[in-house]
């Protein structure tokens, strides 16, 4: 589940690629900068309740994943 959510939030448009690895929890993105940037993929991410590098995920939305889809998050 938590691979095709995070994957589907980054497809927007200037990302031609993005694959979410549940074993090393690395997403790979292939996007135009020209497009889009990072800030905006990493919002998508977030707003389907994933924390990013950059950008916490809001507290309810996080709430609502699915048990097996939580993490450890950091404060």
């Amino acid at each position: 589940m938590c691979k095709a959510r995070i994957e589907k939030a980054v497809k927007i448009d200037g990302v031609s690629k993005a694959e979410w690895n549940k074993d090393s929890k690395i997403l790979t993105i292939v996007y135009d900068p020209a497009l889009t940037t990072s800030e905006k993929v990493q919002s998508g991410i977030a707003a389907v309740g994933h924390d990013t590098e950059k950008i916490k995920a809001d507290d309810k939305t996080y709430s609502q994943l699915p048990g097996c889809c939580k993490y450890d998050r950091n404060d």
